[in-house]
């Protein structure tokens, strides 16, 4: 397999960089404290395709192949990881509209994202179903002119600051019995009740909960078709392991480079750390599951542009590389010692936020599962 970019995917590589160390780097830690990310950060790299990029150029995207924007899921976690999450569930909005919607639904939902001027979030999970989602409460009632739509949505990226928002529901009509059906919603039209959620990793990636009571939905929100979510949702789930798995592999990246630069520059005894023959074993253990993670990443990424079903290649690669980067991130912690620790120092954050990577898009014991069902046509899950 070739693993070299061409010309042009270096021009942008390298554009991203210097971008991301000029423009977004010195708003991290505010964006942190404030527990989200402004809509000019999203248009700041929208420039580059991270926001529509691999649409179809009729629906306003570039098109872009997986390698690429594996190429740039790498650049993005590597600086941020909150802003690879919000970039992941952006697109993740955009890909069911793009394919499901109405050309009256992409003029109002996905115009105005492709410009950056609004947010958005996509609601599955719940307090009680994350892993499954075929299991979900939330339900859409059909009355007539219109759905009625309950439930509780929980772990919603970018949920309280979003201004659109497409929500899974089991749903109930006259041709369908509690088949799920996807919505969108328009919050300056929706009233939605919502409120952040303190956790300890990605904490600018405005995790929400969200409280649907009886909202009144026109007939015209319904995404596709009825009964239809899940195998839409599941078209994207490869890429969306890829995402992961490239925002884990540019995390490791920072976290490595981070101790190589300490190792050379910290002196200990009269000399740098860099001569303590265990410091150098760190050094080289994180490399190898940095290459390696690397390796299955872009592996996964050219299998999706054959268009191969690459569920194996995805899950193992989201798989090891969601646990490699913090793997990574806990032995950059060892070399840097006490400084490691500190907020005013990015390993810190990198440690809190790789040590999730594990559970989105299905958590390391789902990519499991699934991986041992490709492998022996037995499945596991019940």
């Amino acid at each position: 397999m070739d693993f070299d970019f061409s010309t042009e995917q270096v021009a942008l590589r390298d554009s991203i960089r210097r971008y991301m160390r000029n423009e977004v780097v010195p708003r991290i830690n505010a964006c942190e404290r404030d527990r989200r990310i402004p809509l000019d950060v999203l248009a700041g790299v929208g420039q580059f395709g991270y926001i529509g990029g691999m649409l179809p150029e009729d629906d306003g995207g570039l098109g872009l192949d997986a390698v690429t924007w594996a190429m740039m899921l790498e650049e993005a976690g590597y600086f941020w990881g909150s802003l690879r999450t919000i970039v992941n569930i952006t697109n993740v909005f955009m890909r069911l509209v793009s394919r499901h919607g109405t050309p009256e639904q992409k003029a109002h939902f996905l115009a105005p994202v492709l410009a950056s001027s609004k947010g958005v979030c996509v609601a599955l999970s719940e307090p009680n179903h994350g892993s499954n989602p075929a299991g979900i409460e939330t339900r859409a009632d059909d009355k007539g002119d219109h759905y009625l739509l309950s439930g509780t949505k929980l772990w919603i990226t970018n949920g309280v600051a979003a201004d659109f928002v497409l929500v899974l529901a089991r749903t109930y009509s006259v041709t369908c019995d509690g088949g799920h059906s996807l919505f969108l919603l328009d919050k300056s039209e929706t009233h939605i009740e919502a409120r952040l959620v303190d956790k300890m990793v990605l904490k600018a990636s405005g995790t929400s909960e969200l409280f649907l009571d009886n909202i009144r939905l026109p007939k015209s929100s319904l995404l596709g078709q009825e009964g239809g979510a899940l195998k839409a949702v599941s078209v994207g789930l490869n890429y969306g392991r890829l995402n992961i798995a490239m925002g884990a592999v540019g995390a490791a990246q920072a976290a490595l480079d981070l101790s190589i630069e300490y190792a050379k520059t910290r002196k200990q005894f009269g000399k740098t750390i860099a001569h303590f023959q265990l410091v150098q074993k760190h050094i080289v253990d994180m490399m190898v599951r940095v290459e390696a993670a690397r390796a299955l990443g872009y592996k996964a990424a050219a299998s999706l542009d054959k268009g191969l079903p690459s569920r194996i290649e995805c899950s193992i690669a989201k798989l090891y590389a969601a646990e490699a980067a913090h793997e990574v991130a806990k032995t950059a912690i060892g070399v840097h010692g006490g400084i490691g620790y500190s907020t005013e120092y990015p390993l810190e954050r990198i440690f809190r936020d790789t040590s999730g990577a594990s559970i989105p898009e299905g958590t390391a014991e789902i990519q499991t599962l699934i991986v041992g069902r490709e492998v022996l046509g037995v499945s596991a899950i019940v």
